[in-house]
């Protein structure tokens, strides 16, 4: 064999070889991402729950505040005494209801946070993805090459090399 063959030979294994770790590498990105992404839609779903059950709660309050401000207002002549623990009350009902709406508030938020996150996570996920099929093209057009020592398909294995990088960096930058 000659000395250039060999030369290419080796240069063709070597790069095959960085383009498995790189491809294991964006494996490993690929799976964390997907994973946050689905955690976080957990989580995301969750926080929304929560939020419907404080808002039936509200709600529930809302219903007996007024129930019991129609009440207070239909009877007249109370003893101050009755009339002051409907005041009482219906004051605590407000100040429920209000309690709520914070409530309801912090969780809206810390739920579109996660929804945030989520997002971020599966655009870096299918970004690591789209990388990957760039380094699974090289590896399968360097095996080709290597069977049928045809140069041009090595060339054309690294150039695939360059969708990997775009897509890896967009990955981490999102600038697509």
């Amino acid at each position: 064999m000659s000395e250039e063959k060999e030369k290419w030979q080796g240069w063709l294994a070597l790069s095959t070889a960085i383009v498995a770790v790189l491809a294991a590498l964006t494996t490993l990105y690929m799976g964390k991402f997907s994973s946050r992404a689905i955690m976080a839609q957990g989580q995301e779903s969750d926080q929304w729950a929560y939020y419907q059950a404080k808002s039936i709660k509200q709600h529930n309050f809302e219903m007996s505040r007024k129930a019991l401000e129609l009440q207070y207002h239909a009877q007249k002549g109370l003893p101050p005494a009755v009339a002051a623990e409907y005041e009482k009350t219906l004051a605590k009902y407000g100040e429920e209801i209000k309690r709520y709406d914070g409530d309801k508030k912090e969780i809206k938020d810390k739920a579109e946070t996660i929804a945030k996150t989520k997002l971020k996570a599966q655009e870096m996920g299918g970004n690591f993805a789209y990388a990957l099929i760039f380094l699974q093209i090289a590896i399968m057009l360097s095996s080709l090459a290597s069977l049928t020592k045809r140069h041009y398909l090595w060339y054309i294995a690294m150039g695939c090399n360059l969708g990997w990088l775009f897509f890896f960096l967009d990955a981490w930058l999102l600038f697509y």
